[in-house]
């Protein structure tokens, strides 16, 4: 995870919230944000939970881990943490 640089987690700003469709055979709406982290990097955050309070200029927290079925996406963001709310 080189956007990481060797840290557990990075904060970032969402510049764009939306749903992608996941690779053959999965058939789904995910929830995707791409993220630009306080070291220059923009990268792509999956959301996981049902639910989420997310829009441009929220600010959140993402970890390492990717999502298997989406490509590009190398991070999740932590639910609960900054602006991102708790599942419910």
């Amino acid at each position: 995870w080189p956007a990481l640089e060797a840290c557990p987690q990075k904060r970032g700003v969402c510049t764009r919230v939306y749903t992608t469709t996941p690779k053959k055979p999965n058939s789904a709406l995910r929830k995707v944000c791409r993220v630009r982290l306080t070291n220059g990097f923009e990268v792509t955050s999956y959301i996981g939970g049902e639910g989420h309070n997310l829009q441009e200029h929220s600010v959140i927290l993402i970890r390492g881990g990717r999502v298997k079925d989406l490509p590009g996406v190398r991070y999740h963001t932590v639910r609960g943490a900054l602006d991102c709310s708790g599942v419910k």
